[in-house]
């Protein structure tokens, strides 16, 4: 019953920290490049704002553009409560497998890609075709990148990899776990449209990818898309933070325990969000052309990554 509970407050502590991840990113940024920048806790006046506007549709949309929001938050959402993020094992690891949290970030990007051409605008068909060859060359990468650390665990569950790691500490110095780990965080760039693969703070149609597909959308519709991207980014540092270095995460249901899990959690997101606000600012953003080179490496990384583990068996 209290590890029932413990997953549930701990579905609920993810959605309440994802926006102020972005607003982190955002505000470490305007430090590196000398500006003030908004608080961090910005994107939640942002969120209650959009919640409050009002949904305007295209006369062209059909059920499934007003559908697709509600789908990529919920597939995130669920996604986002199967990673272990302050205890292991708890009861939804048992479905938390490598494969469902990957199919789940699938669902929503093909929904989002979906929703995107529906109104028949130029900018969405766009992004979205953009979208859906990043996505062919990321998803496999996300799941091979995870499968080298799951050879070594002898399980995909990722509760059982987390406990792995944490019984054998030498195995995160590995050069799997180490290949592993560049791959994830290269496709977590590409996943998240960060830099240098898209840029979240414009919107010249030239480059843009995702805000391309959600230019139709306003009020509500577009609270919850960019509540879900605020998700998909957590998640990803979730995976990077806890899947290979995973010390701090709680495996005793004691107050000392989660509170220790609790402040290891907000460090490792800190120092994600440091790393990515580092890139953001110190790289230019690639051509479209070159962005598949640039997965195409990463999945190359996680290949190596499998064989490395492979071997060392």
């Amino acid at each position: 019953m209290a590890r029932g509970a413990l997953a549930l407050l701990q579905g609920l502590l993810v959605l309440a920290l994802a926006p102020g991840v972005v607003g982190l990113v955002r505000w470490l940024k305007a430090r590196l490049q000398n500006r003030r920048g908004a608080p961090a806790w910005q994107p939640y006046f942002e969120l209650r704002k959009l919640f409050g506007k009002e949904v305007v549709v295209s006369e062209n949309a059909s059920w499934l553009f007003r559908a697709a929001p509600y789908v990529v938050f919920v597939s995130t959402a669920a996604a986002a409560l199967l990673v272990p993020v302050l205890a292991v094992p708890l009861p939804i690891d048992a479905v938390g497998d490598l494969l469902v949290v990957v199919y789940l970030l699938l669902l929503g990007t093909v929904f989002l890609a979906l929703a995107g051409l529906d109104p028949g605008s130029a900018f969405g068909g766009m992004g979205s075709s953009r979208e859906m060859t990043v996505a062919a060359l990321a998803e496999p990468t996300v799941a091979l990148a995870i499968f080298a650390l799951a050879l070594s665990a002898g399980s995909t569950n990722l509760g059982q990899i987390v406990a792995r790691t944490m019984s054998d500490p030498a195995a995160a110095l590995s050069p799997g776990h180490l290949l592993a780990f560049a791959a994830l965080f290269v496709v977590m760039i590409a996943e998240t449209g960060r830099m240098p693969v898209d840029n979240p703070a414009t919107h010249l149609e030239l480059t843009m990818i995702h805000e391309a597909m959600v230019l139709e959308y306003s009020g509500r519709y577009l609270a919850l898309i960019e509540w879900a991207a605020a998700l998909k980014l957590l998640v990803f540092f979730a995976l990077l933070g806890n899947l290979f270095v995973p010390w701090g995460v709680a495996v005793v249901l004691t107050p000392a325990a989660l509170a220790l899990a609790l402040a290891s959690l907000v460090g490792k997101l800190a120092v994600l969000a440091v790393a990515v606000a580092l890139l953001e600012t110190r790289v230019a953003k690639l051509r479209l052309f070159r962005v598949p080179e640039l997965l195409s490496a990463s999945f190359v990384l996680a290949l190596l990554a499998v064989t490395s583990s492979f071997l060392s068996r």
